[in-house]
């Protein structure tokens, strides 16, 4: 009976009640905690889940992607850690569980361990390797600067620059060089130079700084984008002892800023006067080939100027007295080619002529005063004159009478 008077609360319910303790705390709602990594694991998705213990305890931990993608290191087993986050209870399975929202390496000791890890990696990937490095051109048509605009790295480049060579174009991509969005605005930064026709190489720097300040260029997405870009990279960032990733990857590093101006742009002024030594030494070489070539000219001209028209001479006569003999060969090659259809052109003309048809017994009957050909009786009346032309010799004659085709047939002549 007693048993009945008291309520019986869901699991549910006591897990909501449990996640809005927890959240409604303002101590656990945002806190830093230090720890050591152990079970990390990297999901598909993005997330992170790991446990963050000491030596007297443990806090299952969760890291969700749009804050992971933030991270500046990465994180492993045995890593000690600052984790700022919120407490709360994970209702389905009934856990509490630590939402960490951002974490940076405990010290520099972490940092480093974080570097060499890192380093180790992009190593055996190859981004080191010296067969990957690019030459740097001796002389640009400009050059890309990521850094700082407000930073004393870019005034430092670009007075170097404009004092060694005065006329270079250089191009300036601003991106913070620390703090949270730095690595993005870096790789932007190059993004974009790679994109220009007018620039050959890229100088990425900034002045020197602790290894907190300089972490960015030791991310991995920094080092990636000086690996995969178009043009040659040089590394300049901190000073002659600082070592960053992107040193290692970059196709050149420099001790410092003004060092990198200093190694990818040449001296104008050295240029010039290199330029005048190269002219004045091919005036001379040029000089000294047309003397001796004009020394060689007048000894030799003399002695075989007359052997050469000789055997030029003799060229040419050889070859007049070929085309002479050729000339006089043509009339009769000519004539022999052609014989045979001559004759036979010969044979048809005679066949055709009238002469070949008086040499059969015929004659012909020409008008004694035209000398046209009569075909016709009835061309002619009696008292005309005609002429009539026999195989040998000709009759002049007299018409007595003229006789139509009717009264003439083949029945009259007699041979």
């Amino acid at each position: 009976m007693v048993l009945a008077e008291r309520r019986i609360y869901q699991v549910s319910e006591i897990n909501a009640y449990l996640r809005d303790l927890l959240e409604g705390d303002p101590l656990l709602s945002d806190l830093w905690v230090r720890g050591e990594i152990s079970n990390y694991k990297y999901h598909s998705s993005g997330h992170i889940y790991f446990t963050l213990k000491d030596q007297n305890g443990c806090l299952r931990c969760v890291m969700f992607r749009s804050s992971a993608r933030r991270l500046t290191f990465p994180p492993a087993d045995g890593m000690r850690v600052l984790a700022r986050g919120y407490f709360s209870f994970y209702e389905r399975d009934g856990l509490c569980q630590f939402y960490i929202q951002e974490l940076a390496p405990d010290g520099q000791g972490a940092l480093y361990q974080a570097f060499c890890q890192l380093k180790e990696r992009l190593e055996k990937e190859g981004l080191f390797a010296a067969e990957h490095k690019r030459r740097i051109p001796p002389l640009p048509r400009g050059v890309g600067v990521v850094t700082s605009p407000t930073g004393a790295a870019w005034r430092d480049i670009i007075t170097v620059i404009k004092r060694r060579f005065p006329q270079m174009p250089v191009v300036l991509a601003p991106s913070a060089v620390q703090g949270e969005g730095a690595p993005d605005e870096i790789c932007s930064a190059l993004s974009l130079l790679n994109e220009r026709e007018d620039i050959d190489l890229i100088i990425v720097g900034r002045g020197g700084g602790s290894l907190e300040e300089l972490w960015a260029f030791n991310t991995e997405k920094v080092a990636r984008a000086i690996f995969h870009s178009r043009l040659p990279v040089v590394s300049a960032v901190g000073h002659e002892t600082d070592y960053t990733i992107a040193d290692l990857v970059a196709d050149l590093r420099a001790p410092t800023p003004s060092a990198a101006a200093e190694m990818v742009v040449p001296c104008r002024s050295e240029l010039d006067e290199r330029l005048r030594q190269l002219m004045n030494r091919l005036l001379r070489a040029t000089q000294q080939k047309l003397q001796a070539e004009k020394e060689f000219i007048y000894l030799y001209s003399a002695r075989n100027l007359k052997g050469l028209l000789g055997r030029t001479l003799s060229l040419q006569k050889q070859e007049i007295n070929a085309y002479s003999l050729r000339l006089l060969q043509m009339p009769q090659l000519i004539l022999d080619r052609y014989s045979g259809e001559i004759k036979a052109l010969s044979g048809k003309l005679d066949a055709l002529s009238p002469f070949h048809v008086l040499k059969r017994g015929y004659s012909i009957c020409l008008d004694a005063r035209s000398g046209k050909l009569i075909q016709d009786s009835n061309a002619v009346k009696k008292g005309d004159q005609v002429t009539v032309v026999l195989r040998r010799g000709s009759i002049d004659c007299t018409v007595n009478e003229v006789k139509g085709e009717s009264q003439w047939s083949s029945s009259n002549m007699r041979i």
